[in-house]
């Protein structure tokens, strides 16, 4: 055996390990991201050799929790990919309209930059008060944040204009409140947003839902746990539910795409068949 067979056998044995120990199962995440992941933070910490992790993850809680971070998805922004806005206000706004209540998922919501985003476009569109979103993620601390929603005043720069090019008309600034360093969102943004721990990986169906929004995280499944996804969010999506992925996933080789219609093809927006 090479030590490059070493190092996977020793990999795939401490997910296990955190899968047993902690619940949380990354055991059919994308071996280049788990791997990059695990082996940065081998380097962080003076470790030899990955079993020295598994040995420190099963013993100390505070490491396993860095660990747990380090392999969470949690890169995100505002009005992240403006055109896909663009899209969502044109042809999923319109479809939105025509509910008396309206239920949005934003699975993996991470930190909750794109929750607010969705929550703004939703009291533009004159729909906030009829609609509940559902931002659910795995990492509590990610989700701690969210639930606060304050972020970097350094950023609002850079939100401002993916607002503006999103479609937006309104002063970016009149939704939320600069306090020193960091900003507040509104608090009549966060009225109707429900913060809640749900893993895609090891739970089930969330709730009935009009709209899913789950963009960049499938990237890092491997095929067949993707597969185990799409089909947690189509048993979700009520008959003509919307099903918004990110720009580098499709549902082309799955066995649902059929099930499907396309809203546009480009920013992979669809439309569960009745």
């Amino acid at each position: 055996m090479t030590s490059e067979d070493t190092t996977e056998l020793e990999i795939s044995l401490l997910l296990e390990a955190v899968y047993q120990k902690y619940g949380y199962d990354f055991r059919q995440y994308s071996k280049a991201h788990v791997n990059r992941r695990i082996l940065n933070r081998m380097k962080l910490s003076g470790l030899e050799d990955v079993s020295q992790i598994q040995s420190k993850v099963l013993k100390d809680e505070t490491f396993a929790y860095e660990l747990l971070q380090d392999l969470s998805i949690t890169v995100t922004e505002m009005f992240r990919d403006q055109d896909f806005y663009r899209s969502l206000r044109e042809n999923v706004i319109p479809v939105l309209k025509t509910y008396p209540f309206i239920k949005i998922w934003h699975a993996g919501c991470a930190t909750g930059e794109e929750a607010y985003s969705m929550a703004i476009i939703m009291q533009e569109a004159g729909l906030y008060e009829r609609t509940t979103i559902y931002a659910t993620d795995f990492n509590q601390h990610a989700l701690n944040r969210a639930k606060e929603g304050i972020f970097s005043n350094a950023m609002m720069k850079e939100y401002t204009v993916n607002y503006q090019l999103s479609g937006g008309n309104e002063s970016f600034s009149n939704y939320y409140t600069s306090n020193f360093d960091n900003v507040i969102m509104n608090q009549s943004l966060k009225k109707n947003i429900v913060w809640a721990n749900h893993n895609l990986v090891t739970d089930s169906v969330f709730a009935e839902v009009h709209l899913i929004l789950c963009r960049n995280v499938l990237i890092y499944f491997d095929t067949n746990l993707q597969n185990k996804v799409q089909k947690l969010f189509y048993d979700s999506l009520i008959n003509g539910g919307i099903l918004c992925l990110g720009s580098k996933e499709s549902l082309r080789f799955t066995d649902l795409h059929e099930k499907y219609t396309e809203l546009d093809k480009k920013q992979r927006i669809f439309k569960k068949k009745y």
